[in-house]
């Protein structure tokens, strides 16, 4: 038991300093870098721009100006429609974060930037897009598992101010979220 001990020891040691002298190094030996695995460098990379993102949106969030929603919804700005009425509209999300990543949103934003901005005038709006979060899911074909989110505010990462809720499926979700 000492021996192995001992033999890690040195292997660990004599590791250590051939990466820091390439001097040292016998020639066309390569010593293995302990970096972070690359699923993991491009979550922190996505999670920096998320929150970079969701600031600068928050900055701008009650201006009043048309959102990248609103220019869906007029049809200026072209999406792969998955579900519409004559309130919601609901399409795929260009970044998605799931086999199925469908954004459900109402179609006037009628002063509901966010979750936090809902009033007793907004209850009928906010219960037909979780009803229209799961017809989604049923046409998806995720309905026997799948995960309904709503960002709010800068540090929930909203990015876009008009309320919308993510449909996430097509994949075992984990918990905690993120």
């Amino acid at each position: 038991m000492a021996t192995r001990a001992a033999a890690a020891t040195l292997t660990a040691a004599t590791s250590s300093l051939l990466r820091r002298s390439a001097s040292l190094r016998p020639q066309g030996l390569r010593v293995p870098r302990r970096v972070p695995h690359p699923r993991f460098v491009r979550h922190i990379a996505s999670s920096t721009n998320e929150e970079a993102a969701s600031r600068a949106a928050a900055a701008t969030a009650d201006t009043g100006g048309p959102t990248i929603f609103d220019k869906i919804i007029a049809k200026e700005i072209p999406s792969s429609i998955v579900y519409e009425d004559e309130n919601v509209l609901a399409f795929r999300d260009i970044n998605p974060q799931a086999p199925v990543h469908v954004l459900v949103i109402p179609k006037v934003r009628d002063g509901l930037t966010g979750l936090d901005k809902a009033e007793p005038r907004h209850a009928e709006i906010m219960g037909q897009l979780l009803y229209v979060a799961k017809v989604v899911a049923e046409k998806e074909g995720v309905a026997n598992g799948y995960r309904v989110v709503i960002n709010n505010g800068a540090e929930g990462c909203q990015s876009v101010y008009h309320l919308h809720l993510h449909v996430l499926g097509g994949r075992q979700m984990k918990w905690p979220p993120g």
